[in-house]
């Protein structure tokens, strides 16, 4: 799947507004959990609705089978989350589930596995919630300042509280990677 052209233009200029309405600089880590407070959306811990050692158990069946979803209920925005991934882990997930609010992608696709249906998004939509998630966090701005401190992957994810992997994904998907090195040669 490809994202329709200017869409993370797009994105990077919504996050762009949002930090700026949460009073943050471009440059300052964002919570996601501050900006689900200020979308009206909450924010439950899976644990407090399931005993911890059922998602263990799922966990022990298939890996990262449940890491974050959104549900609708009475008109209100609720994002659970898996209290088994470590925070940085639940920084992506949950701005993933808000990029999809905030996109407002319809959960009307269902799926069905081995009977159970599940409400979902289409791929496309995934893709977008994935690539506008991470610009919330991460956005170009603040990895050029992180590019021209010379900071590494593994500190970029420690000092915004994110994933190494979305820190790469993000370095490496915005071109900073490259104009970084263009820079230091």
């Amino acid at each position: 799947m490809t994202l329709r052209r200017g869409f993370k233009a797009e994105a990077e200029r919504e996050a762009a507004r949002v930090r700026k309405e949460l009073g943050l600089a471009s440059h300052d880590r964002l919570d996601p959990r501050d900006l689900a407070k200020h979308l009206g959306v909450s924010i439950v811990d899976a644990g407090e609705l399931v005993d911890v050692a059922e998602l263990e158990d799922l966990e022990r069946l298939q890996a990262f089978a449940f890491s974050a979803a959104t549900f609708e209920i009475e008109q209100r925005k609720i994002i659970v989350v898996s209290p088994l991934r470590n925070t940085g882990r639940q920084n992506s997930d949950i701005a993933h589930e808000l990029a999809h609010v905030m996109l407002k992608h319809d959960l009307s696709e269902i799926r069905e596995v081995d009977g159970m249906p599940f409400r979902t998004c289409k791929p496309d939509e995934e893709e977008e919630a994935t690539a506008f998630g991470g610009t919330l966090l991460l956005p170009r701005p603040l990895l050029l300042s992180a590019a021209r401190r010379q900071a590494s992957i593994e500190q970029i994810a420690n000092q915004y509280d994110v994933t190494v992997e979305m820190a790469r994904f993000r370095y490496n998907t915005t071109g900073v990677a490259k104009q970084a090195m263009s820079r230091n040669s």
